[in-house]
């Protein structure tokens, strides 16, 4: 589901449901992050590094530890970039070298609704507004779920380029609709504060792609070098 998402030049792995892909142990650097965490914590934070270790193999990189640094982000071994997500029953990662992308983000989230009063903290009045227009027009859409899981892929293809951070409101999301099924189409991020410098150019603007599927919304956003 992820890969249709992005170029040809990246990799995606993905797992559905609670099987778990070969190789899934982890480096103990790795398993001391995760000691205390619950069951479902370790086993996503695995089962996603397995997912990028995968990605790894397929570009010719040697397997290797996937620790988190800057807010979190994770560290990608010299010559790649990529995004990893994962929720309930869902883990991806993507990976391109960075001679291909400046940057990428993916994320994938539960096709539901989002709990209430989230959605008046992560949007503008702006989205809000589209979002009614788009839910007249496809009310089996979770549309404010969707938007969030937009917003996410926009902050991890950003924050690699800039090391700050964005937060919702400075980034103003348009969704826009493919015809025919499934329901997906392409987004587009308006940046509202200075965008990152990319081969000496000022980005102001981020786009992606978005599907919605098997119980899943998924986004991308990807960042070409021009």
């Amino acid at each position: 589901m992820i890969e249709e998402l992005l170029p040809d030049s990246v990799v995606a792995v993905e797992v559905h449901g609670h099987d778990e892909p070969e190789h899934t142990v982890l480096y103990p650097e790795e398993a001391a992050l995760v000691a205390h965490a619950v069951p479902k914590r370790r086993r996503e934070f695995a089962v996603v590094r397995a997912c990028a270790r995968r990605a790894m193999e397929k570009l010719g990189v040697p397997p290797q530890p996937i620790l988190p640094g800057e807010r979190g982000a994770p560290r990608w071994p010299a010559g790649l970039t990529g995004s990893m997500t994962h929720c309930d029953g869902y883990c991806a990662a993507a990976l391109v070298r960075s001679a291909d992308l400046a940057s990428l983000g993916i994320d994938a989230e539960p096709h539901g609704p989002l709990p209430e009063g989230v959605l008046e903290s992560v949007s503008l009045p702006g989205e809000r507004v589209r979002l009614r227009e788009l839910a007249g027009a496809h009310p089996d859409v979770h549309w404010d779920r969707l938007l969030f899981s937009a917003k996410e892929s926009v902050y991890k293809a950003w924050f690699p380029l800039t090391r700050t951070w964005l937060d919702f409101s400075e980034a103003d999301i348009h969704l826009l609709v493919a015809p025919g099924p499934p329901v997906s189409g392409t987004l587009r991020a308006e940046l509202l504060v200075p965008g990152p410098l990319v081969g000496g150019e000022r980005r102001g603007v981020l786009e992606g792609r978005w599907t919605v599927r098997d119980g899943l919304v998924a986004t991308s956003v990807t960042v070409p070098h021009a």
